[in-house]
């Protein structure tokens, strides 16, 4: 693909540019030949670019050129560019002013963006499953698993749960998740932040339950904490300690190397109560050459009578 038609791309995807998250570039999913380093994204005011992997002089020059353009004439007031092969993935500020206080915006909820972090704040990939959560929450009882910023927690209490349980080892991460919170004006007498290392608090987690949904949103892979490939299974076989009588539990995992069946076997070896309902499908915005190698959003909703 020329430049050319990579500044085509970004141009159709800004149409109708408003201030809500919006993928404007997605090369991860190797839909695009030689761009699969290649991330673009506008947050509001900001056009922010990330290069996954390190590539020849000019074609980043290229590159940058055509963001600089794309900035200069809709109306950002800052372009930012993360190098995410570099060690801690520093943000550098390329055209304008970076704020002090940054937001990200997706279907009016507010969140708090940090550039000085690796990873910003919000994954842009998961609003189908955000979006689906928020549609069944209304007076559940929701644990939220892996909860990095609690942004799920936020779509559960906008979309009405009367609880919501959010587990993560990342004590600045749940604490960043309370701002996002305060930030849309919810209740957190409603939410419970929980600093623990998830497969080692499973008596403290059942505590909150029995639970109406279940959220299992893991890194594939964290040193020292989570492997998907061994530890996804030591979670599904809890669920039975957890789960109300008509649970329906939301398993993502986004490894290139597990397809959806990776999960599926898991849940009927481990849990055959829950059946598998549907797959939620990615964004357009996110295109792939192989759905088996991008986000996997699965829905499994508890059956009594398996």
């Amino acid at each position: 693909m020329e430049v050319s038609q990579l500044k085509e791309i970004i141009e159709n995807n800004l149409e109708n540019k408003n201030f809500e998250f919006k993928r404007l570039f997605h090369g991860r999913g190797n839909f695009y030949d030689d761009y699969n380093f290649l991330t673009i994204d506008s947050i509001d005011k900001v056009l922010y670019v990330c290069f996954f992997d390190e590539v020849d002089e000019s074609k980043e020059k290229s590159i940058i050129s055509i963001c600089k353009e794309i900035y200069e004439n809709h109306g950002f007031n800052s372009l930012v560019l993360q190098r995410r092969y570099i060690d801690k993935a520093p943000c550098e500020v390329l055209e304008g002013v970076l704020s002090e206080q940054n937001i990200a915006i997706e279907n009016e909820l507010k969140y708090h963006i940090a550039f000085s972090n690796k990873n910003i704040g919000i994954f842009p990939d998961m609003k189908a499953g955000r979006e689906y959560i928020r549609s069944i929450s209304k007076d559940k009882n929701v644990l939220n698993l892996f909860s990095y910023t609690c942004a799920f927690s936020i779509v559960a209490i906008e979309g009405g749960a009367s609880k919501v349980v959010n587990v993560d080892m990342a004590k600045g991460a749940l604490t960043q998740g309370r701002a996002n919170h305060h930030l849309n004006n919810h209740d957190t007498k409603k939410v419970q932040f929980m600093p623990y290392n998830i497969l080692k608090s499973w008596s403290r987690i059942k505590k909150g339950g029995p639970y109406d949904i279940i959220i299992i949103d893991p890194p594939s892979f964290q040193r020292g904490s989570f492997a998907a490939t061994k530890d996804y299974e030591k979670i599904i076989k809890k669920l039975k300690d957890l789960a109300n009588d008509d649970c329906i539990v939301l398993s993502c995992l986004n490894a290139p190397e597990l397809d959806s069946n990776f999960i599926k076997n898991i849940f009927k070896e481990n849990a055959p109560e829950f059946v598998f309902e549907k797959r939620l499908e990615n964004l357009d915005t996110f295109p792939t050459n192989n759905d088996e190698k991008t986000l996997k959003n699965l829905v499994f909703k508890k059956n009594n009578i398996v």
